[in-house]
């Protein structure tokens, strides 16, 4: 990725995205997601085609008065952790920056490769959740 394609999509994530942990699966623990929305669709395939993420479409109860609407989301860990080491420089609001810089410290170290949690692994990772949304 470009350094002007990075500062570019951190733009349209500061302004239309989210940087936020979601679950997969109801048992499952939180991951690192990114999500923009959109009534660009083009947009959000050249996105999509530099980070990957699937688009879908939003249900639009009054086509008469709305346009479609789409949004991307990015929920492979690999591609999120990748996304926001490019972006996170060019990332303006405190909030977004912040929880970037977050996931990309901490998240690698509360969250075992196997995904198994000991009692002190597992009271970290919820820690580190907590924390996140307090930001």
């Amino acid at each position: 990725m470009e350094i002007w394609e990075a500062a570019y999509i951190a733009g349209i994530i500061d302004g239309e995205g989210s940087i936020s942990l979601t679950k997969m699966h109801e048992h499952e623990h939180r991951r690192p997601c990114i999500s923009i929305a959109s009534t660009d669709k083009e947009l959000l395939i050249y996105i999509q085609s530099l980070s990957g993420g699937t688009i879908n479409n939003k249900k639009n109860y009054n086509p008469d008065k709305h346009k479609d609407s789409f949004t991307l989301n990015i929920k492979n860990k690999g591609a999120v952790i990748s996304l926001l080491g490019f972006i996170s420089p060019y990332l303006r609001v405190d909030k977004k920056r912040e929880r970037a810089l977050w996931i990309l410290k901490k998240y690698e170290e509360v969250t075992p490769r196997n995904g198994k949690y000991n009692l002190e692994s597992l009271e970290k990772k919820l820690s580190f959740e907590e924390a996140f949304f307090r930001i």
